[in-house]
């Protein structure tokens, strides 16, 4: 089960590398024009994976214009599979697409900012740095990347932002102080962030360590990478003792409603909260991959976000979902 979703259909007008491993995709909607959007917004894309119908998120680059909505899509040769099929379509491919949403909350009423991105997490902070820059508001732009030939659209950010922008390559042995730029902002100021499990959740330490109000740092996530190996694991559901295998390319919210143990969802990246579980027992470890729950609440090992939430070992679960009383009418 899922919110619903405005979905159109778009063809694939142009592809272009980017990088080695990113390539930017522009889709035309058809028989109408680009919907309007904030900056920082992202769609949904449908997707097969192997042979399955899945739904993937890809952040929107820049600002809307005609030419179509322009994604950039990063070859994860150890991901699900989402990013092969991608990378598969050439022009002229029809895939459904939903509208535009937007999960960062920025004021943009404030005069400072601090931005931050890690590999292809600059996507839809282009789109921001841009609009700050109308609005005359003062920002940086802290640009994480492996080695700038792996920094995609870094030509253009250097043009446009100059000393506003500051790259932290790892083989140039830069790496990004965030207590250091986060300590050094103006009272009032906001941070936005967008990249890996590991840069967000360092930036909510270091933004807490701060002293500075939870509210004020926006971040979204991509992937699903967590700080353990994927591999298959089992999980129990407690009200029916059924068992389930969990492979490594398939997501354990899938799995579950596949076999017909209903989990709602929303978001599908670990945000929103809206298909946390409780979990029942744990014979094993918790790969917690989401932003949505704190640490304390991470440690307590007392619910998952199955969309991105992994485990090694077994887990037990309750979904909360009761066929049996639906089917009878019954209720609590």
């Amino acid at each position: 089960m899922r919110f619903a979703r405005t979905w159109s259909t778009c063809t694939v007008r142009e592809v272009r590398d980017l990088t080695s491993r990113i390539r930017e995709i522009t889709l035309q909607p058809d028989g109408h024009g680009i919907e309007p959007h904030a900056a920082g917004s992202h769609i949904d894309v449908g997707v097969l994976v192997d042979g399955r119908p899945e739904t993937r998120s890809y952040s929107l680059v820049g600002d809307a214009g005609s030419e179509g909505y322009r994604i950039a899509v990063r070859l994860a040769t150890d991901g699900h599979g989402g990013s092969r099929y991608m990378w598969s379509l050439q022009p002229g491919a029809r895939l459904e697409v939903a509208r535009p949403s937007n999960s960062f909350e920025l004021d943009w009423t404030r005069d400072a900012y601090c931005l931050v991105a890690g590999g292809i997490g600059i996507t839809p902070l282009i789109g921001i740095a841009a609009a700050l820059e109308r609005r005359g508001a003062a920002f940086t732009l802290h640009y994480c990347v492996t080695s700038r030939a792996d920094a995609a659209y870094l030509d253009h950010l250097a043009a446009r932002l100059g000393d506003r922008l500051v790259v932290h390559a790892g083989d140039e042995g830069r790496r990004l102080d965030l207590d250091a730029a986060f300590a050094g902002l103006p009272a009032g100021a906001m941070a936005a962030v967008c990249g890996p499990l590991r840069l967000l959740e360092a930036a909510r330490s270091s933004w807490a360590a701060a002293g500075r109000a939870p509210t004020d740092l926006s971040y979204e996530t991509f992937g699903s990478s967590g700080l353990l190996p994927t591999e298959a694991f089992r999980v129990r559901i407690g009200n029916s003792g059924a068992e389930i295998v969990i492979p490594p390319n398939r997501s354990m919210l899938d799995v579950l409603n596949k076999a017909g143990h209903e989990v709602m969802s929303d978001c599908q990246r670990g945000e929103c909260g809206v298909c946390a579980i409780d979990v029942v027992a744990l014979d094993g470890e918790i790969d917690h991959r989401d932003v949505f729950f704190s640490p304390q609440q991470r440690r307590e090992n007392h619910r998952i976000c199955p969309c991105v939430s992994r485990a090694h070992g077994v887990i037990t679960v309750d979904t909360l979902y009761r066929s049996d009383q639906l089917s009878s009418g019954g209720s609590r």
